[in-house]
């Protein structure tokens, strides 16, 4: 192999292994969350299912503002300019608060009225309702802590970032399963359990990104730095992270109203439905941790000035993603048989599951791609309008509307219309690969702090 491959290829694994790793325990925790309630009962998972739209919603949020930090903290690590990495991570912080705690005062305040977006079912709204009045505090903790764990990916210490969610959200599951069933003697709470279990995983793993800040492992925290004014620095981040935070907005909110019109069908597309997507997002946890990665990777080597490295390194990510992609599809379909042995559904709920996943075996290669130029490479040179442009087209002109027609005008049968929703990724790809040989993307956008 060329020393200019094992470069590559061992940039790219010390940010992508840890990364994946953080990726893995989250939604190993997020699955075991659904199996546990897959014991305790249909009714629950699917309440707990639509009530954490909300949750998938704030995820979005924080991709966005985690996506300015990285476009901005990655390029100035290149250039070792920790002052300007502080007053970037204070900017989103203040972002990320103000978001988060008007979602978690919603939750506590009007939790039935929220509910009643993603389902008319009583029985669901009640359960989902008495989850969301719980599980609302550890939003304005996610604010603070996700927006430290994305500077210490930017800054290379994704690692650590690893640790810290390994403890929160191992922590997380213990907790979970405890409250969920009684075990050593606690009181047996259910959907209510899951709820407690998270937020106590939230404030471990806040208490945990402050410890370290405090420790000044890289730079000693300077809170006048971190939270004073930066007019062309605040500018700056808004302008490359508001197109960022948008997209990925446009994103979730149009991936959430594709589970709402699927609500609005029957309980048993929603369980089968909570069942694909969690499957879904174990396999795919690779794919997206090679866009994180490039993200880090490509925009260090733009602070540096490297740019012939840039271009090659893009196209050597794209050629991993894609091969991962499609064993990812491969994945799918050799475990599929295996998934009905851990969920307790329906016949109707189970013929669902099994077209749901096959329909995903494909659809990964496509989110594969598009998340890796769109999310990783455009972003690393600061070029987060195209995929704001591309996202809110696709999704909210084509995608959406199409899906509304299909279920709610022509009446189509609920695998019809979870066809036509899983066309979105394919949409993009022409647009997004000829703004990739374009090379448009390719920015040094590092300033000199005031």
């Amino acid at each position: 192999m060329k020393a200019e491959n094992r470069r590559f290829y061992h940039a790219m694994a010390a940010l992508v292994i840890p990364i994946t790793i953080q990726n893995f325990i989250t939604n190993a925790v997020n699955s075991a969350d659904v199996f546990m309630l897959g014991y305790v009962g249909q009714t629950e998972l699917s309440a707990v299912s639509l009530a954490n739209q909300f949750q998938f919603l704030l995820s979005g949020v924080f991709f966005g503002i985690s996506s300015g930090v990285t476009m901005l903290a990655s390029q100035y690590w290149g250039k070792k300019d920790t002052n300007a990495i502080q007053a970037v991570m204070g900017i989103a912080m203040k972002i990320a608060f103000a978001i988060t705690t008007l979602l978690a005062v919603g939750a506590a305040a009007i939790p039935e009225t929220l509910m009643r977006i993603y389902t008319n079912d009583s029985t669901l709204i009640d359960i989902g309702a008495s989850y969301l009045r719980i599980i609302g505090a550890s939003y304005v903790c996610m604010s603070f802590s996700q927006v430290y764990l994305c500077a210490l990916r930017s800054m290379e210490r994704a690692h650590l970032s690893t640790a810290i969610s390994s403890v929160a959200l191992g922590m997380n599951v213990v907790l979970n399963a405890i409250f969920i069933f009684g075990l050593f003697g606690a009181p047996k709470l259910g959907v209510i359990g899951v709820a407690i279990g998270t937020v106590s995983a939230r404030v471990i793993e806040l208490a945990l990104c402050l410890i370290d800040a405090f420790r000044g492992k890289v730079f000693r925290i300077d809170l006048k730095m971190m939270f004073g004014r930066h007019k062309l620095l605040t500018q700056d981040f808004f302008k490359y992270a508001v197109p960022a935070l948008i997209n990925d907005c446009a994103w979730t909110v149009a991936f959430s109203m594709y589970s709402a019109i699927m609500g609005h069908m029957n309980a048993d597309v929603v369980a089968a439905s909570s069942v694909a997507a969690t499957v879904r997002s174990l396999c795919t946890i690779l794919c997206f941790a090679l866009g994180a990665g490039a993200s880090v990777l490509l925009g260090i080597e733009i602070g540096e000035g490297k740019i012939e490295e840039v271009k090659r390194d893009a196209r050597k990510s794209c050629h991993v993603t894609l091969a991962i992609g499609i064993l990812t599809g491969l994945v799918l379909i050799a475990i599929r048989p295996f998934v009905f042995q851990f969920f307790d559904l329906t016949d109707r709920a189970s013929g669902y599951l099994d077209f749901m996943l096959i329909i995903s075996a494909y659809y990964v290669v496509g989110q594969a791609m598009n998340t890796l130029i769109i999310a990783g490479i455009f972003r690393a040179g600061g070029d987060s309008r195209f995929g704001m442009i591309c996202d809110i087209i696709v999704m909210w002109v084509i995608s959406v509307p199409l899906g509304l027609i299909s279920a709610f005008v022509l009446k189509l049968p609920p695998m019809a219309v979870y066809f036509i929703l899983c066309l979105d990724e394919f949409w993009k790809i022409p647009v997004v690969y000829r703004h990739y040989k374009s090379l448009r993307w390719l920015k040094d956008i590092t300033r000199e702090l005031d």
